[in-house]
């Protein structure tokens, strides 16, 4: 899930703004990945935590509790949670997608292996445990409990849903909110409990992550049918090779007369995809309106997002992550 790496601006200047919050995070997962027995958990780890990806989750929790006036330091303690649990469900991811690309490298489980992916995975998840207890808040250790559990169950949901024709938009929501939204939403949410703002704003801060990761995701499953390899981090059209019901798909599966429901039958559920399918399946995409409507989606939700911040205290960084929901549906112009 790459960010544009030529149109970085709602990103840079939040990164600038909390360089030296971002540098202690960083500091502290340095030094929590370590482990003195197992040298192959700190190699697993720091390919992909040091391969360039934006930190956006982290920088999340950050900005919202700095936003919300907070001075102390758990909130780097959370940030540095926030990663952990994220790169732990990218390993995972990996393995059951059978990914070879990430971030434009090649993936842990292919340099490594899959037991590897999965043991480093499960410890990540371990030490984010360890770290969010360190803050003393137990509304901190529920949400944050609770989103790696939607995270799981979202991933699970789209074990089975994602090569079913009878997949509508309704299931796609509930698996983005959980594999991509709950993380986004638990990411901004403790950074006002953390802050110790009211309930009004807690709740805005909720709402913003929960429909800025819901555009983010629609974005990225429209960016895997029109994006460059440069801008996702991925091969354009991973997702039909893996055979993945995403929102341009179900769209054009929703319009599909019985020739073309015969063919993405074919090519998803039966997964006999010949040279020439993944153009056809762009073609009728195109021809179905399905790009366009998913684009439509992925605004109304960044529409959404921003709209929640109007409950939050003006403040320059409630300004850029104003800009940071347009950005991030601004790569599928």
């Amino acid at each position: 899930m790459g960010l544009d790496e030529t149109a970085q601006k709602p990103h840079d200047r939040l990164g600038a703004y909390l360089a030296a919050d971002m540098e202690a995070v960083n500091e502290l997962i340095r030094t929590r990945m370590a482990s003195e027995h197992a040298p192959r958990i700190p190699e697993v780890t720091a390919h992909l935590v040091e391969a360039g990806g934006k930190r956006l989750r982290p920088m999340l929790t950050l900005a919202a509790a700095r936003m919300c006036g907070y001075e102390g330091d758990h909130h780097v303690k959370l940030a540095a949670t926030v990663e952990f649990i994220h790169t732990a469900t990218l390993l995972h991811d990996d393995v059951v997608d059978e990914s070879r690309q990430r971030r434009g490298r090649p993936t842990a489980n292919l340099l490594w292996d899959n037991k590897s992916s999965v043991l480093v995975g499960d410890y990540l998840f371990a030490r984010a445990f360890q770290l969010m207890t360190e803050t003393g808040s137990l509304r901190v250790l529920d949400i944050l409990a609770n989103a790696s559990a939607t995270i799981a169950e979202g991933e699970v949901l789209q074990l089975t849903a994602a090569q079913d024709l009878r997949t509508d938009e309704g299931i796609y929501l509930k698996v983005i909110r959980g594999k991509t939204a709950a993380l986004f939403s638990a990411a901004t949410e403790v950074g006002g409990v953390i802050a110790g703002v009211p309930e009004d704003q807690v709740r805005a801060l909720f709402t913003y992550g929960d429909a800025l990761g819901i555009a983010f995701q629609i974005a990225d499953d429209l960016l895997d049918y029109g994006g460059t390899s440069a801008v996702i981090g991925k091969n354009v059209g991973d997702d039909f090779r893996e055979r993945k019901l995403t929102l341009p798909v179900i769209k054009a599966v929703a319009k599909a007369d019985a020739e073309e429901r015969a063919f993405w039958t074919r090519v998803i559920e039966k997964g006999d995809q010949r040279d020439g399918d993944l153009e056809e399946a762009l073609a009728l995409m195109a021809r179905d309106g399905a790009m366009e409507a998913t684009r439509d989606e992925a605004l109304m939700w960044a529409g959404q997002a921003k709209d929640a911040l109007g409950a939050l205290p003006a403040h320059e960084l409630r300004d850029m992550l104003a800009d940071l929901a347009d950005y991030v549906v601004g790569r599928v112009n």
